[in-house]
């Protein structure tokens, strides 16, 4: 008699059943499939900001220290090639000390010292001492270069070549304080001492970071595989 009672369920009904059912199922699949993509893009941001630091810096740092390697080489190889003996040096001195642009006392006259001290720093590079003591007697003998006017203005010229060159030499001491603070520089004295002890930093720095960036790429080859 109760079971009499139980309404049966129209077809439409029963199709209306399954296809609650199959939504249930079909939700929850996509918040498993949302919440697998939303992992993911999570796990890719971490793995690719790990990338950077381990392979992007790592690479920076690699440049970096490949162009201070290069320049040293290219220094060295410089270093080789040019080896000016003592008198040439003098020479240099000596011409420098009369004809260094930052001596003169007008516009004209540094831009014609300048000229010569370009040809002079050339024949300096090239070791051609009869050149440098061409540019002196030149130099020298140059009308331009006669002092006149009297005692007192020759005293205010030399008054004023002091000071021109206090401060050249004052520069140039700020210079190398720059130069001494450098990389490069700080690269070449630990070169230089490694060298006395027998070893070849150049060479030790360079297996280092070759060793470096293997190892990173297989740390990225471990994450890939994981």
């Amino acid at each position: 008699m109760s079971s009499e009672l139980v309404r049966k369920l129209t077809p439409e009904e029963e199709e209306l059943a399954k296809k609650k059912a199959q939504l249930e199922i079909t939700e929850a699949e996509l918040a498993q499939r949302e919440l697998d993509l939303a992992t993911l893009h999570g796990e890719l941001h971490a793995f690719e900001r790990q990338y950077q630091q381990i392979i992007g810096m790592r690479y920076l740092e690699l440049d970096r220290v490949e162009v201070q390697i290069e320049e040293y080489m290219a220094y060295l190889e410089e270093a080789e090639d040019f080896s000016p003996s003592e008198g040439l040096k003098q020479l240099y001195r000596q011409i420098a000390k009369k004809v260094h642009p930052d001596l003169a006392t007008d516009k004209a006259e540094r831009v014609r010292r300048q000229d010569l001290m370009a040809a002079i720093n050339q024949a300096y590079e090239e070791g051609n001492e009869e050149r440098l003591r061409e540019i002196l007697y030149q130099w020298e003998n140059s009308p331009d270069t006669v002092e006149g006017e009297g005692i007192g203005a020759e005293l205010i010229r030399a008054l004023r070549k002091i000071a021109q060159s206090q401060e050249r030499l004052r520069c140039i001491e700020e210079e190398l304080s720059v130069i001494h603070s450098t990389e490069l520089y700080q690269l070449r004295e630990q070169v230089i001492q490694a060298e006395s002890q027998g070893k070849n930093l150049l060479e030790e720095m360079a297996s280092m970071i070759d060793e470096e960036i293997n190892n990173a790429k297989k740390r990225l080859a471990e994450l890939k595989a994981s």
